[in-house]
């Protein structure tokens, strides 16, 4: 219960943190720019992802996810959310964990959404990744095996650093409609 706690709180303060929209048009072209970056090394990277932006009702793409932890760590990011391949706002991601935690690290995450509802939770903040639930590092042939787990797949590309992690906790979103981020 109190690992609990701690989490709520460093998650909590972690995402007040995150941007959540950009607020200018240099910043949005920033992030656009950093996301098909992402994007574009993925693919490199797994090929076989293409099927899953192809198919996927909707997916998130956060670039450059920094994290980092002496035994309470966090993460953060903020990134881009399609419907049907468009794009239809940003997102923000914070991250709090407890546990034997060493290090500092910067990936790329891909959340795909298999369907409506799943995007649905996504985008009306009812979405949260809890410990149980794992990412796939990408790697080639990874996306040609992969399975939605609640209607969602999530990946990392790995660009830098490294991280030792026997920890608990989860991450949270914040989703800003495009009409909205203006």
């Amino acid at each position: 219960m109190r690992i609990n706690t701690v989490s709520s709180i460093v998650l909590t303060c972690l995402l007040a943190a995150c941007a959540g929209a950009p607020k200018t048009q240099e910043q949005k072209q920033d992030l656009s720019t950093a996301v098909q970056k992402s994007v574009s090394l993925v693919k490199v990277v797994d090929p076989t992802l293409q099927k899953l932006f192809d198919s996927a009702y909707g997916y998130a793409v956060l670039p450059s996810v920094g994290k980092g932890g002496f035994l309470i760590g966090g993460a953060g990011g903020d990134g881009e959310v399609f419907k049907s391949g468009k794009l239809v706002g940003y997102c923000s991601m914070g991250q709090g964990t407890i546990g034997a935690t060493i290090g500092g690290q910067a990936f790329d995450e891909f959340i795909f959404f298999k369907d409506e509802a799943s995007y649905k939770d996504f985008t009306d903040g009812q979405f949260a990744i809890a410990a149980q639930v794992s990412a796939v590092m990408a790697r080639a042939g990874a996306g040609a095996a992969a399975g939605y787990q609640n209607g969602v797949a999530i990946f990392v590309n790995n660009e830098k650093g490294a991280m030792l992690e026997a920890a608990v906790g989860g991450q949270q979103f914040n989703y800003v409609p495009l009409d909205s981020a203006k």
